[in-house]
């Protein structure tokens, strides 16, 4: 609604705020004991709306728009993107936890909504940079269906020592999001969304990875072949 008033400050606000949230009520239901299939579907469904619909929305009525269908075409990519990002989240167990597979939902939509949030500080008019805008929407989208890894953080033990200069580090970082939220969380998002792409290409340079891999998971070829395996055998007993 802010969106569509022109009012995208408060609209970036709302999906940082949804943001947020969806990072405290996994972890509130597991201390509570209330997690449920029920609530972990409801929860993909919060946050398509909050990550992808959203987003979309905020970056087709700030420039988007003025590509006429194609700008349409594009936010409803991200979207979908976002949706098949999700569905994969919920369907594919994964023993790797110190990464993610593909650009996590949150992390995309935070892309997308604070590269808009920031131009509009600057004062810069949507219509002046609609390429630039559809190709950061389709990057995030893509990064999204992609195979390429992004740290989790998962292993962080907050209950661990840490290092005095990391402490330091993140009041300062605290500091500059507190002076200039718009510009500092778009930087935060955008090396978060690199972080992926650049940790793949140097692995490629050593041999580790494979152009093809990044939209075939080589996983689901080796559990394909497993599922082979096993029903040639269990026709041929023998």
């Amino acid at each position: 609604i802010n969106a569509s008033q022109g009012v995208f400050d408060k609209a970036a606000v709302g999906i940082l705020i949804a943001m947020i949230m969806d990072g405290l009520d996994g972890r509130v239901a597991r201390l509570t004991n209330t997690a449920s299939q029920f609530g972990k579907e409801y929860d993909s469904l919060v946050d398509l709306i909050a990550f992808g619909l959203a987003p979309g929305l905020v970056v087709y009525f700030w420039s988007l728009q003025h590509l006429g269908k194609t700008g349409w075409l594009i936010s409803f990519i991200y979207t979908a993107a976002t949706a098949l990002r999700l569905a994969r989240f919920n369907t594919h167990d994964s023993d790797e936890k110190r990464f993610f597979t593909g650009l996590p939902s949150p992390s995309a939509a935070a892309f997308v909504t604070f590269w808009v949030w920031s131009m509009h500080e600057f004062e810069i008019q949507g219509s002046s940079i609609t390429i630039i805008s559809a190709l950061i929407v389709f990057f995030a989208g893509l990064m999204m269906v992609s195979n390429i890894r992004f740290r989790s953080f998962k292993d962080f033990d907050p209950k661990s020592r840490v290092p005095f200069v990391v402490l330091i580090g993140l009041v300062m970082i605290f500091s500059l999001i507190y002076f200039d939220p718009a510009r500092v969380l778009f930087l935060m998002a955008l090396g978060y969304a690199l972080s992926g792409p650049l940790s793949w290409l140097f692995r490629y340079r050593k041999g580790q990875e494979k152009w093809e891999n990044i939209i075939e998971d080589p996983r689901e070829e080796q559990e394909a072949e497993r599922d082979s395996i096993s029903i040639y055998f269990a026709e041929n007993p023998g």
